[in-house]
């Protein structure tokens, strides 16, 4: 149902209990559900079973006296067809056919803005994702996390949050410099394998890439930040660390710009130090009494907050541990005015987040419990030819986005950019995900996006056969609309708003590749049940109505999710 009938149904209900709970204490909470077995009806309420005891009465008897109040309410006539209690108490409703149509109505005239809502209004919210080290390009995944954080970010931007994406650079510490040493190395005529070649250094050959342009003194330059020029020393190790990590910062740009992923925001690991932020946030911790000193390390006594044992924060040679920045970073983020951060990480970075949320809480700036929020995702399984890919020669070793990306489309990028997106927000980020490009190619029912990406091409074949304009069906009578695979479409449009709603809430943006699955499933059963373009006038034009809100629906969850709807397939 949509949501200002859900509101009316409430309204009956609470018409209804009002004469029941006067001179009570009693209040009522009314939660409408909808029934597992289509067959028992469109709404459940059990309200008279939560009741019953309060109120010393039977339950099915006061379903009764509650249905019988709800059935003779002028307010529900066109809304409510009929009523009847079911076990032992539940209240289960069918509504009128005119208000399961209503929603087609609803579709055509909100159009792009179906499903949206205001709920967020006014409210800041932070996501940040991928933040992937600037040390070689995108692997698989990050992006897993470029798809969960891009439609995470659109669906608290579909509920009327103010969304920034970020991308936080680990541009500091130990990584970077092997990087620097890995391209002095390469750019000083060694190679993996050399007795020469570091133990630690990355072997692909994106590495020998950088080298050359490095020793040709070439300039980069990344989205946010100021060009690098190579100075062509090799002993100039600054000069290659920053035209290094300035280089591969442009090739993510440009693994994110093939992904069609576009951030508000970049921010710089090395900016926390180079501002104070880092010593700040520890010397506030030291101040607040919450750090002792041991062994000649500092620690910060995370267990006050749950953690299962203290932390380093500073070791012994002087050094702080990867948490710390972490802090100094979240400290920022409140104080920029982002009451809700989301993080989106892979799942090795569980341990940080008590360490993390320890910190905030600790330097007692008024920072809410449990923040930040995390979405941890787990990595993929590349499948290629029916093998798993583990390695891909220019990363060295591992696939990277660009490698997916190009065989997921079978060399084109758009196609292949739909494929990868729709296939890594399909299942619940914490669980483990096979990627079969083989499965991704195909132009069949296997293949999910094709699926759904086909329902939206078989609805714009239909109305091209028509040749009428789409404009005209806005308002046409649709009480024709009865049959079973079209009440069946009709519920299943109705629902796209509070599944929107709850994905945000549980953050979970797998919610919208399930649901478009379902609607293209529905238009597929109704397609093959119905024909659209009878000699009946009147079914005609209600169900090209009930076509275009059906396309416009696909469309605007494709989109929430950054996947093309092609009128042909």
């Amino acid at each position: 149902m949509l949501a200002h009938q859900k509101q009316e149904i409430t309204a009956l209900f609470q018409a209804a209990l009002a004469p029941v709970l006067a001179g009570t204490s009693v209040g009522a909470n009314v939660v409408l559900e909808r029934p597992r077995d289509p067959s028992h009806g469109d709404v459940a309420c059990n309200i008279a079973m939560q009741l019953a005891k309060q109120l010393k009465m039977n339950p099915r008897e006061l379903a009764t006296q509650i249905v019988a109040a709800l059935l003779a309410n002028p307010a529900g006539q066109g809304l409510v067809a009929s009523a009847d209690i079911a076990g032992p108490g539940f209240i289960n409703l069918r509504v009128t056919d005119a208000a399961k149509q209503a929603v087609v109505n609803s579709v055509l005239e909100q159009g792009a803005a179906f499903g949206q809502s205001a709920a967020g209004a006014g409210k800041q919210v932070i996501i940040e994702f991928v933040s992937a080290n600037p040390t070689g390009p995108l692997h698989v995944g990050h992006g897993r996390q470029a798809a969960l954080g891009d439609a995470l970010s659109s669906l608290f931007g579909a509920q009327g949050y103010q969304v920034t994406r970020e991308f936080y650079y680990n541009d500091a510490g130990v990584q970077i410099q092997t990087l620097a040493n890995s391209v002095q190395a390469r750019a000083r005529g060694f190679k993996p394998g050399d007795a020469a070649w570091p133990e630690s250094a990355y072997n692909g050959d994106y590495i020998a890439e950088i080298a050359t342009d490095f020793l040709a003194k070439k300039t980069v330059s990344a989205s946010d930040g100021q060009p690098a020029t190579a100075s062509g020393d090799v002993d100039d190790i600054d000069s290659i660390r920053a035209f290094a990590v300035t280089y591969l910062r442009n090739e993510q740009d440009m693994d994110l710009q093939a992904f069609g992923v576009k951030f508000d925001n970049y921010y710089l690991e090395s900016s926390l130090y180079a501002d104070g932020k880092v010593n700040s946030a520890v010397e506030t911790l030291v101040k607040a009494g919450k750090t002792y000193e041991q062994e000649g390390a500092l620690w910060l006594r995370t267990t006050d907050y749950g953690d299962d044992k203290d932390r380093v924060m500073r070791k012994s040679d002087g050094s702080y541990t990867y948490f710390v920045p972490d802090v100094a970073y979240h400290i920022v983020k409140f104080q920029r005015g982002f009451v809700q951060a989301i993080n989106v990480q892979g799942s090795d970075h569980h341990g940080t987040i008590a360490r993390v949320r320890a910190g905030l809480q600790a330097v007692d700036l008024g920072v809410p419990q449990g923040y930040p929020d995390y979405v941890l995702h787990k990595m993929v399984t590349v499948m290629k030819d029916g093998e798993e890919v583990k390695i891909s020669k220019r990363a060295g070793s591992y696939v990277t986005v660009r490698d997916l990306i190009e065989w997921s489309g079978g060399g084109d990028i758009a196609k292949g950019r739909d494929a990868v997106r729709f296939f890594l927000i399909s299942r619940k980020a914490d669980t483990e995900f096979v990627f079969d490009v083989d499965v991704a190619l195909k132009t069949s029912d296997e293949n999910p996006v094709y699926y759904v990406q086909y329902a939206h091409a078989r609805i714009c074949r239909m109305l091209e056969q028509w040749g009428g304009d789409v404009a005209t069906l806005a308002g046409v009578d649709l009480a024709p609309l009865t049959a079973p695979s079209e009440a069946t479409l009709l519920a299943t449009l109705a629902a796209y708003p509070d599944m929107l709603a709850r994905a945000q809430a549980e953050l979970g943006p797998h919610q919208v590749a399930f649901y478009l699955r379902e609607l293209a499933a529905n238009l597929h059963s109704f397609y093959f049940a119905e024909r659209v373009l009878v000699d009946d006038e009147a079914l005609k034009l209600a169900r090209l109505a009930l076509m275009v809100a059906t396309r416009q629906v696909l469309r605007n969850g494709l989109a929430l999710i950054g996947v093309s709807a092609p009128n042909k397939m």
